[in-house]
């Protein structure tokens, strides 16, 4: 499967996984505004809540493997590159120019936080 097919993949997926939040999100938010849940829409709510805080810890490990190996691996190339371009490898040049406006957008976007 190539990169494109990747990306079509992924993006269905997440927009599934949006739309079924959005299935999910109203009735919990009802259960939740409710005064006089049953037994059963107790049980509902406590269910969804620990699955709820459960996806939210995914997500959470998703986020952080994503940054890093996107930015973890950028950064190493970046340095590698960096390095030949000191030493005059026009490519090089080339490349570390490429890195830098993709971090420099990362940045810009709050896709990745500075820490100085």
């Amino acid at each position: 499967m190539g990169f494109k097919e990747q990306q079509a993949a992924i993006q269905r997926e997440l927009d599934r996984f949006i739309d079924l939040l959005g299935v999910m999100l109203p009735r919990y938010s009802k259960l939740l505004k409710s005064k006089n849940l049953s037994e059963d829409e107790l049980h509902e709510l406590g269910e969804m809540e620990h699955f709820l805080i459960g996806v939210n810890g995914r997500i959470g490990e998703i986020k952080n493997i994503l940054e890093q190996d996107v930015f973890g691996h950028g950064l190493h190339q970046y340095y590698k590159t960096k390095k030949k371009a000191q030493n005059g490898d026009q490519v090089a040049i080339q490349k570390l120019e490429h890195l830098r406006k993709s971090f420099e957008d990362a940045l810009v976007t709050g896709a990745m936080i500075q820490w100085n």
